[in-house]
């Protein structure tokens, strides 16, 4: 990024809002716009393959492997506003594991980016059915919009739900449904 133009543009915008750019609060302010923009996009500047770093295992495990309740922030690309909320994912291996760790990585290189939630739920999805071509995957996206809270219909409490269904969660109900059901359970 260059740090120069992006300050240079921050600053002008707060001058098209009616700010001084100079007083004491905003003098660091374009500094601090642009270094935060930097980190909120960072997943631009991430590859899905060095976050694996060998991280994929051969096991003979079949059943469902689920991880919940991942916490996720990304930038809205139509308002540049963040939304927020949280990513289910499962898989079901054919031969092939993952660290765990690596799921909410992935999660976050998408998330890292400026976004809508719906494309964001199928990157998450093809990703991982790209690099572990398992029976199946599921992720389900929800998400707090400050685009919805805090501009246009103002409403605070309204949660966008996306889904991304692969192979037997797509093919078949009662996969399908036994994982939206253990997403729904409380934790533990």
């Amino acid at each position: 990024m260059n740090f120069e133009k992006a300050e240079k543009y921050i600053h002008d915008i707060l001058v098209e809002l009616g700010e001084n750019p100079k007083r004491e609060g905003l003098k660091n302010t374009p500094r601090r716009v642009a270094k935060a923009y930097e980190f909120l996009t960072q997943g631009y500047r991430k590859d899905v393959k060095d976050i694996l770093n060998g991280a994929i295992f051969e096991e003979k495990y079949d059943e469902m492997v689920i991880v919940k309740d991942v916490d996720f922030y990304s930038m809205c690309e139509h308002h540049l506003l963040p939304f927020y909320g949280k990513v289910h994912i499962a898989y079901i291996p054919d031969g092939k594991i993952v660290g765990l760790s690596k799921i909410p990585r992935i999660v976050d290189i998408y998330a890292r980016r400026i976004q809508v939630q719906e494309r964001m739920t199928q990157e998450i999805a093809d990703t991982l059915e790209v690099f572990l071509s398992p029976r199946g995957v599921a992720v389900v996206v929800e998400a707090y919009h400050m685009c919805m809270m805090m501009r246009g219909v103002q409403k605070q409490n309204s949660i966008t739900t996306t889904s991304a269904m692969h192979g037997i969660f797509k093919e078949d109900a009662r996969t399908r449904s036994e994982f939206l059901n253990l997403i729904a359970q409380k934790r533990i």
